[in-house]
């Protein structure tokens, strides 16, 4: 009889943990601690200001915290982990990573994703040193300009369609932003290209004067969140309704400001913002 209670006591045990969700799709209740959240896996490459590594094993950034928070507020736990962004669609289609988070152009992909956003504005802009002869995308013509793969601007200069872009003499595609600036550094090519707020941090890293962004701009875009297409519908109307709270409660603007970007630059447009 007490073999049986035992069997039927171990039975029901199996039952209840079975019974557990192990998805990270289902939210969990108010009263859970953060490290009882579901988690969400987000995945970025290293692009300052939006995503660098902090202390330890942990990373940081504009984006880093604005994901923190959201996330929380809708009951989940965001977990960061570095990719190589030319593998971002694989590492996003086999579950690798729930999403794509760290200063990514919605323009002109609005139909590769289920998009959460847009949540800011940015520009792709172009630099050159400071005694360039540079001065419009016209005066790039023949000269040697590098880009971070699968990028905007990478898309924008390989398509070779924009009517105010002269033929260059060679195009470089880097792996990462790192790489990209450092062939400017080192004088392999005569500009790069890539979102505004991204490049000034890199400019601030050298003496004042040293380089400058052209004053026309490659492209005015969107930024967003990505996940699979076809996949995470509801979640991404609910990060899109959680942007908005938090541009309107400023909690976004007070983080633009901490990371030296302007918030009316970047939020005009946007939902929630109310200073048009």
């Amino acid at each position: 009889m007490k073999w049986r209670i035992l069997r039927l006591t171990a039975l029901i045990l199996a039952l209840l943990l079975t019974a557990v969700p192990l998805s990270s799709c289902h939210p969990a209740s108010d009263g859970a601690g953060e490290t009882e959240l579901p988690e969400i896996l987000v995945g970025s490459d290293e692009y300052e200001p939006f995503f660098y590594a902090g202390e330890g094993d942990s990373f940081t950034g504009f984006d880093v915290e604005l994901a923190t928070e959201a996330f929380r507020r809708m009951g989940y736990r965001a977990k960061f982990v570095k990719i190589k962004w030319t593998r971002k669609d694989v590492l996003l289609k086999d579950g690798t990573i729930d999403c794509l988070w760290g200063c990514f152009s919605m323009t002109g992909r609005e139909n590769d994703y289920t998009w959460a956003g847009p949540y800011l504005n940015s520009r792709q802009v172009v630099v050159v040193p400071a005694e360039s002869g540079i001065y419009t995308l016209a005066d790039l013509a023949d000269k040697r300009v590098a880009v971070q793969a699968t990028s905007k601007p990478d898309e924008i200069f390989s398509a070779g369609t924009d009517p105010r872009i002269p033929k260059i003499k060679n195009l470089y595609c880097f792996p990462t932003d790192d790489n990209v600036f450092a062939a400017l550094r080192k004088g392999y090519v005569d500009a790069v290209a890539g979102h505004d707020a991204a490049l000034e941090n890199r400019i601030k890293e050298y003496p004042a004067g040293s380089y400058r962004i052209l004053e026309e701009n490659l492209l005015k875009v969107q930024l967003g969140v990505a996940f699979a297409k076809g996949t995470h519908e509801e979640l991404a109307q609910k990060l899109i309704a959680t942007f908005a709270e938090l541009i309107a409660d400023g909690f976004v603007e007070t983080l633009l400001g901490k990371y030296g970007m302007n918030a009316a630059e970047s939020l005009t447009g946007i939902k929630g913002y109310g200073k048009e």
